[in-house]
């Protein structure tokens, strides 16, 4: 997957873009860490009955802060996910909205 200024995961109909207020400390803050390229990534589990092996949502920003990717994938990290057509879709999705409310609040991302 591409980085871009804008984007969505499979199954949802709510697009996210960069805020423009946003800072490096607030991705570290909100649990980003940077990668050896310099670039920051966000992954955790969107499955609070098995943190460690279910779906996770995993965002990464290029250093610059001007582009990213965003996406849902398997426990090990090599499938992409559905959450919308999920067996517990109900918790997957509440999980994801909790995360980018949050995001949101901390002025990382905007909606469109």
């Amino acid at each position: 997957m591409a980085f871009t200024t804008e984007n969505k995961i499979d199954g949802d109909n709510q697009i996210y873009s960069i805020n423009p207020a946003i800072k490096r400390y607030t991705l570290s803050d909100t649990g980003f860490n940077k990668t050896n390229a310099g670039n920051f990534a966000f992954e955790q589990s969107l499955d609070t009955e098995d943190p460690y092996n279910g779906i996770k949502l995993k965002i990464t920003f290029k250093s610059d802060l001007k582009s990213f990717k965003m996406s849902t994938v398997s426990g090990n990290g090599l499938n992409k996910v559905n959450i919308f057509k999920n067996i517990n879709k109900d918790k997957l999705v509440e999980q994801f909205h909790y995360l980018m409310n949050n995001f949101i609040d901390r002025e990382v991302f905007i909606q469109n």
